[in-house]
């Protein structure tokens, strides 16, 4: 009996050919969904019959973002349904990914970088929503549904005291920005989904990839996955990356990012925890934010 491993390389061999998209076929090691390397100029996406919303959201997202930015990111060259995947052929970025170039790149081109990822999350915000429909939410009844269940999520994924008995109080006392704005969001923008290249001059951008968690929300909630999983929490690298967006950083900013991380729909504190650095006494999460978020 075939594995669903192996049926998606077979599905994804077919589309290939279909789709005249070079020669040669390889899997990439990561991903939520099946993702090859077709050739050396395309990237198949698939997506299994139960997860439409996925491949509706990056479709439409791709679609829209097509040239706005000013990273590059995939251009779609084909989409459809095929033996029950449906499927995104797209071209292939060039670069590798930030998480692994990250140790090898000086101080100053990873402060040059997160200005240029910080003037590119400008440009995305700046994107027109209409029409829209697979990343609409209602926003307001999100958020209230995501307080409501905090405690029960952190606490599911492993959260244990002091830092539970504190999640209420904090939200209680805390409350992310929303002027009523909606902008269309990655919501992952991570070392993972970015990737860079070496040239003369230093390191740049090369392209900005993995739009299947997009959706239309308040911007702020941006910045939660940025401060856990780009910046990490490395002094004197969210403030670039603000100024560059344009975002006042004022004394309540690294509450309200806190906010949105916790309420963020991945949220994940535990592993947060053991990735990021922790205060001396555990269990405060105002003094956490600020450690994390302070620009």
């Amino acid at each position: 009996m075939k594995t669903k491993r192996d049926e998606s390389a077979i599905v994804a061999d077919q589309i290939r050919e279909k789709h005249a998209l070079g020669a040669g076929l390889q899997r990439f090691a990561t991903g939520s969904v099946p993702v090859y390397a077709a050739g050396d100029k395309y990237v198949l996406k698939l997506f299994p019959a139960g997860d439409q919303v996925s491949f509706q959201t990056e479709s439409a997202a791709l679609a829209r973002i097509d040239g706005s930015l000013s990273i590059p990111t995939p251009r779609v060259v084909a989409l459809g349904d095929h033996s029950g995947w449906s499927y995104i052929a797209m071209t292939r970025l060039p670069g590798q990914s930030l998480v692994e170039a990250w140790p090898a790149i000086p101080a100053e081109d990873r402060y040059r970088l997160m200005r240029d990822v910080g003037a590119a999350l400008a440009d995305l915000h700046d994107v027109s929503t209409d029409d829209l429909a697979p990343l609409a939410v209602d926003w307001s009844r999100f958020m209230t549904a995501q307080r409501t269940s905090c405690r029960e999520r952190q606490t599911a994924r492993g959260l244990g005291s002091p830092w539970v008995e504190h999640l209420d109080e904090f939200l209680s006392r805390c409350s992310p920005r929303d002027d009523g704005r909606r902008v269309l969001l990655h919501t992952e923008v991570m070392r993972e989904h970015l990737l860079v290249e070496c040239a003369e001059g230093g390191w740049r951008l090369s392209g900005l990839i993995d739009f299947e968690p997009a959706m239309v929300g308040a911007p702020e909630y941006e910045f939660a996955a940025v401060g856990v999983f780009l910046t990490c929490a490395e002094p004197g690298l969210l403030r670039p990356m603000l100024d560059a967006y344009g975002m006042p950083c004022d004394e309540a900013l690294p509450l309200r990012l806190m906010t949105y991380t916790l309420l963020h729909r991945f949220s994940n504190l535990p592993r947060y925890l053991e990735r990021l650095p922790v205060p001396e006494v555990p269990g405060d999460l105002e003094v956490l934010a600020r450690r994390w978020f302070t620009p």
